[in-house]
């Protein structure tokens, strides 16, 4: 099992992932209101000693040692704490998985992963009086030889207002692929959910399977719309063997994403462990029209023809995702690769210029880069009314301006 992400989605099994597709599932199951009071049973957050964004004494008169604070501009800030995480002579901060830490534990551990960074560098900010959020991303989803997914992850980072016209993105792993018009600010109570998620993900890996459910449900209580979470908790039911509980908790957090398939699949697991088998081809098969219509499936199936020497077949998988979501760069890169191989030039050379037109409108939402700070002028965001370009919504909810 491997759990690359900032944000950690656990499975029982290999998983597949929603796109921008929405998936009808099935209209006859209810969600029982009993079930949900089963599993919401908190009165109060069970962990309130636990602050992921505190800094000790310690830390902040580091801070004022190594930087000016007083009567100096928000850049300056900005840039001088991305050279304190990261800088050889500093904290040299490393990407480690092995647990998901406070802002405090990351200084002292000198490592973390993207959500433990985040949260130091978002309380630093902070305590030097620069505006910073938490800011979530979804990762292009990849799938192995057999067509399945193997990890789920959302990136999270940070970003603020440095004027009006002016906003910075702070990357830990600036180097993975994220979906673009994907990310969105989040609030603190939102990290501090995701946080104790992954808590519960990093117990369940360890076989700890009753502590993974003591932090998972508490995440839950901070937010219970963290759909991450309740498919988290379903795993953890139903190696408790609690199957009811189990059932209903991938159900809700497919209820909460219906682009969700990871739910979906942890359903087919279920019910083939049952001798459901109707049940289960019936979901599976959900599955598949969900995945003939995800883009990044598509570019999946185009990246592996390409490298079986099929190029004719790439160019035609490419091509279907450039159709299903025509600003994602990398299908357009595809199929330039593919046009070279079939010896058509000028196609290649059209296509390499469509990847190049995406990027230049939106690149600073979702571009990898070797810079983990980078600073943007707000008119060049991509919004709804870029030309030439066309904006999937999900579920009626407005496209707005990345809010950066």
């Amino acid at each position: 099992m491997s759990i690359r992400a900032d944000i950690a989605m656990i499975v029982s099994s290999l998983l597949l992932l929603a796109g921008c597709t929405v998936i009808d599932l099935d209209p006859d199951y209810v969600l029982d209101p009993a079930l949900y009071a089963q599993v919401i049973d908190q009165a109060s957050d069970n962990y309130p000693e636990i602050d992921p964004l505190f800094l000790d004494d310690e830390i902040k008169q580091w801070l004022h040692e190594r930087m000016e604070i007083r009567g100096r501009g928000d850049e300056y800030l900005v840039s001088t704490l991305q050279d304190l995480l990261y800088g050889e002579e500093y904290l040299n901060i490393q990407y480690s998985d092995a647990k998901t830490h406070t802002a405090a534990e990351v200084f002292h551990a000198r490592e973390g992963n993207c959500l433990s960074v985040m949260n130091l560098y978002i309380a630093m900010a902070r305590y030097v009086g620069v505006d910073a959020n938490f800011q979530t991303v979804e990762v292009q989803p990849s799938w192995d030889r057999r067509g399945d997914l193997l990890v789920v992850s959302q990136h999270i980072n940070a970003t603020g207002r440095l004027s009006a016209r002016n906003y910075y993105v702070v990357d830990f792993t600036p180097e993975i692929s994220l979906q673009s018009m994907t990310e969105s600010i989040v609030s603190d109570a939102v990290a501090r959910s995701l946080y104790f998620n992954n808590l519960g993900v990093e117990a369940l890996v360890a076989g700890d399977t009753g502590q993974a459910l003591a932090y998972i449900k508490n995440a839950l209580f901070i937010d219970s719309s963290n759909s991450f979470a309740w498919n988290n908790l379903g795993t953890a039911y139903r190696r408790l063997g609690n199957e009811e509980l189990a059932e209903f908790s991938y159900h809700f957090s497919f209820n909460l994403d219906n682009t969700n398939a990871t739910a979906v699949n942890n359903l087919v697991k279920l019910f083939r462990a049952q001798g459901d088998e109707e049940r289960a081809r019936r979901y599976e098969s959900v599955i598949d029209r969900f995945n003939r219509r995800n883009p990044y499936f598509q570019y999946a199936r185009g990246k592996r023809a390409y490298e079986q020497g099929n190029f004719n077949t790439a160019r035609l998988y490419f091509q279907r995702a450039i159709r299903l979501k025509p600003y994602e760069p990398s299908f357009h890169t595809g199929l330039a690769m593919a046009y070279v191989q079939l010896g058509e030039l000028n196609l290649a050379q059209d296509a390499r210029e469509e990847a190049q037109s995406v990027l230049a409108v939106n690149s600073e939402i979702y571009r990898p880069s070797d810079r983990r700070l980078r600073i943007f002028d707000r008119n060049s965001i991509l919004n709804s009314s870029s030309p030439g370009l066309t904006i999937q919504l999900r579920r009626g909810t407005p496209v707005e301006p990345a809010p950066n």
